[in-house]
């Protein structure tokens, strides 16, 4: 337990009043803590638990944020995943506490985010450094964002100059908030485009407003009924050559633990050669992981000329 406490007290000292990850006991390098997570949204935190952990242990990490003389939260939350009913234990929470809704700060961008919701709180963690990596290759470039869910990367492309974006998902209410977040940046929304469809049945409109100079995928791993990456993602890389245009970079993620990165990598060789691997990004170094090839997996592809 003290290597825990000694890990998010390392933690504590990273980008200070930034959202991030204290403890991602998911990549299964604390023994006996692989089902919990604990995300920093200042000024709350979150402890998020995949499954049912014994009492003690729970008892203890709340009394080491309860206990801690510099960082101890205004509010601490519970989310146990698990649940289907009574998911959020509130263990104390300041008066002036918005515990639905909050905006929390990445770098230099701000987003929106549910700390209440059980899944999709409203921005990826593991995803900052490919948000990132998008700020800073958008420079007067025509983006395309698939699989938008709240527009994080959209942001990060206006905020990087991009000229024009275009996000697509099947959700209204993510690519509302969207908006929202766009909005909380001061973002031109003239250059912002949302288009809440099926990607599948979208090709036409989506090649009318290209050809774009860079295109995130970043689909969920499996969505019962629109993607199941083994058999949709390809459907995807087949469409790259129509909607990008010369020297178009690609930015390919995957967020399966069954699926490591030569996934990736042998679907674009086979269905779009047109595109060369650059190589991969790191992941945050707030999500280590015995297993890089069951983590996150973020590849920059592009075009040859």
């Amino acid at each position: 337990m003290q290597a825990v406490f000694d890990y998010i007290e390392q933690q504590f000292t990273r980008r200070p009043g930034e959202v991030g990850r204290l403890f991602h006991g998911r990549g299964r390098c604390f023994s006996g803590f692989e089902d919990v997570v604990i995300d920093r949204l200042p000024p709350l935190i979150v402890i998020r638990l995949f499954n049912q952990i014994p009492a003690e242990q729970l008892d203890n990490l709340v009394a080491f944020f309860a206990e801690h003389p510099v960082h101890k939260p205004s509010t601490l939350l519970v989310q146990h995943r698990y649940r289907r009913e009574d998911s959020i234990q509130v263990c104390w929470q300041a008066d002036d506490a918005d515990v639905r809704r909050l905006a929390v700060t990445e770098g230099e961008l701000k987003f929106w985010m549910q700390p209440l919701k059980n899944q999709n709180s409203g921005l990826f963690l593991d995803m900052r450094e490919g948000r990132r990596w998008v700020q800073q290759h958008a420079e007067g470039a025509r983006v395309l964002n698939l699989f938008a869910y709240t527009c994080g990367f959209s942001v990060a492309a206006l905020a990087g100059g991009a000229e024009k974006v275009v996000n697509l998902d099947m959700s209204s209410p993510a690519l509302n908030t969207g908006r929202e977040n766009h909005r909380l940046n001061d973002h031109d929304l003239s250059r912002v485009k949302f288009f809440a469809h099926d990607l599948f049945r979208s090709w036409g409109k989506l090649k009318r407003e290209g050809p774009y100079d860079l295109v995130v995928i970043d689909p969920p791993s499996f969505q019962k009924g629109s993607f199941v990456a083994t058999k949709d993602y390809l459907k995807v890389l087949r469409r790259l050559p129509e909607l990008t245009g010369e020297n178009a970079k690609v930015l390919s993620c995957l967020n399966s633990p069954e699926l490591d990165s030569q996934f990736l990598r042998d679907l674009m060789a086979e269905h779009c050669p047109q595109f060369s691997f650059v190589g991969r990004l790191e992941n945050p170094d707030d999500f280590p992981d015995a297993d890089p090839e069951r983590a996150l997996k973020v590849l920059v592809f592009e075009k040859l000329s």
